[in-house]
């Protein structure tokens, strides 16, 4: 009897301290989105209050983020550069790998996006590392382990997931991720972003300019 109220026993305080660590992991997952997390949003950066930004994102002046955009920071901050254009329901995730968990305890890894690229409709970016004056076109996924140069286009519809560093100027395009070389780079969409930051405040709302050391 006294061997079954000891086991008895055990089994509660061990059950009690089970309890107690999720407690306090859901609470540190709670303190780390509310009050470690910011946005920061550069002096003449256009982001529509109907994009989607969690974590700690930095966007750089001269950046339009289009309605329904989404940008997520959630295995590490995400920086964005100048001149960037983020169209509609576009996804920059900075997502855990496939075999690591929100909870463990891995050390954060920084997104960089440079300047002058263009996320069109749909697309879908998770690499941790893009240079400057890229395309990814319309429902293009590019995956994490893919470092972008400059210069490059992933075509419309492309997949590329696989662990490797593309090179300048590449255009990868067609059904079959087929690849070739160009002679130029893309040009900025100086333009195209002069229109939509003039035109965007006329129809929508903006979030609000945040500097750094602010929270959102």
């Amino acid at each position: 009897v006294l061997i079954n109220k000891h086991y008895a026993t055990t089994v509660k305080l061990l059950f009690k301290l089970i309890c107690l660590s999720i407690l306090l992991a859901t609470y540190a997952n709670i303190y780390k989105h509310l009050f470690l997390c910011s946005v920061k949003i550069a002096a003449g950066a256009v982001v529509c209050v109907e994009s989607e930004i969690r974590g700690d994102v930095t966007i750089g002046p001269r950046t339009v983020v289009h309605p329904k955009a989404r940008i997520i920071a959630e295995a590490g901050p995400i920086v964005i550069g100048e001149g960037n254009l983020i169209e509609e329901q576009a996804l920059i995730i900075n997502s855990y790998p496939e075999n690591i968990t929100p909870d463990s305890e891995v050390e954060p890894k920084t997104m960089t996006i440079g300047i002058n690229n263009v996320f069109e409709v749909g697309c879908v970016s998770q690499a941790l590392k893009i240079g400057d004056n890229n395309v990814i076109e319309s429902k293009a996924d590019v995956g994490r382990n893919v470092i972008l140069t400059s210069g490059c286009i992933i075509g419309a519809f492309c997949q590329v997931n696989t662990c490797e560093v593309i090179p300048e100027n590449t255009v990868i395009y067609g059904s079959g991720c087929m690849r070739r070389v160009q002679t130029e780079r893309p040009q900025p969409q100086t333009l195209q972003l002069d229109f939509l930051m003039k035109i965007l405040p006329n129809y929508h709302h903006l979030k609000k300019t945040v500097k750094a050391g602010q929270t959102s």
